[in-house]
């Protein structure tokens, strides 16, 4: 079993890591510190595409591509991400200039 990483840590890593790649990156909502979840809004060049933290089948940190496969407009994904504020007040939103819809950290992506 492997310990998890504080919301806050993890969110610092990820905007540091975005920052040596040359990528700009923003908190947008500070959530819980501690134990906080986290969407990543990843900004490309086809539009927006939002990914959730979830643990797989296994347990193991992985991502879902919660605003589906592709790229959506911004509309689309800032009503996801109100709708999930709404249901979790605790969560973290923070945004990556990702031209790729790649995220600039590691990232299993189911």
């Amino acid at each position: 079993m492997d310990a998890k990483v504080k919301a806050g840590i993890w969110v610092s890593m990820a905007i540091r890591l975005s920052d040596m790649a040359g990528r700009a990156a923003a908190v947008l909502r500070k959530g819980d510190p501690d134990s906080g979840g986290i969407l990543c809004v990843l900004r490309g060049r086809a539009g927006v595409q939002v990914l959730s933290q979830i643990r797989d089948a296994e347990g193991r940190p992985a991502w879902l591509r919660a605003t589906g496969p592709g790229a959506v407009d911004q509309e689309t994904a800032d009503a996801y991400v109100a709708r999930q504020v709404q249901r979790d007040p605790d969560l973290w939103v923070v945004e990556f200039d990702a031209p790729d819809l790649q995220p600039p950290f590691e990232a299993r992506l189911v």
